[in-house]
């Protein structure tokens, strides 16, 4: 691992594409985020901060500090930043809807931030800000209501996540960077 004073020594950040696996294996053999780190990486027990599913895309974090990884994903300690594409119309009574919360599964799902930010014919693009990230968390909330038109279950198509607290997404699909000393404070003093 080569480092430089100013790079974090308990943060890198990755740019997850579709189709990787968060885990250190899979024993289905599909491609894991290890594929796109070196080698240190798994061999010194970086680990992933929270997860994105198979078909997600966007920013993870890895630490090898456990209590830097608690700090990140204790429940109401960090807002997380998603772009997403939902097929459906999303009205203002989803938006309502998702930021009162719905349950699914036994679990209150909700977000703090619902705001549309475009749409194309029978889908809608919206940015949702959570706190707390439960499995799936925005894929089954916004699965959980129905489209008025069709009457379907809305239905989350792309999912990018775009920040983990201050630390902004900035680099290319696939590839990883550590944060900076001064990145990595300003994310830990939220």
């Amino acid at each position: 691992m080569n480092t430089t004073k100013t790079d974090s020594k308990v943060l890198l950040a990755l740019n997850k594409p579709k189709g990787y696996v968060v885990t250190r294996s899979d024993e289905r053999g599909r491609k894991t985020v290890y594929d796109l780190l070196p080698d240190w990486a798994f061999d010194e027990g970086w680990m992933p901060i929270g997860r994105l599913d198979l078909e997600s895309k966007g920013l993870l974090l890895f630490t090898t500090n456990g209590k830097v990884g608690n700090v990140l994903t204790k429940p109401g300690g960090c807002q997380k930043v998603y772009k997403i594409w939902v097929r459906g119309h999303v009205t203002d009574a989803h938006i309502a809807l998702a930021k009162k919360g719905v349950v699914s599964k036994g679990e209150l799902l909700k977000a703090l931030v619902v705001e549309k930010i475009g749409r194309g014919g029978a889908k809608t693009k919206l940015k949702i800000i959570i706190n707390e990230g439960k499995n799936r968390h925005i894929r089954r909330l916004f699965g959980a209501m129905s489209d008025p038109k069709f009457g379907t279950p809305l239905k989350v198509l792309e999912l990018k996540r775009v920040s983990i607290g201050s630390f902004k997404l900035s680099i290319e699909s696939g590839k990883w960077q550590f944060l900076t000393v001064e990145e990595e404070q300003m994310l830990l003093n939220f």
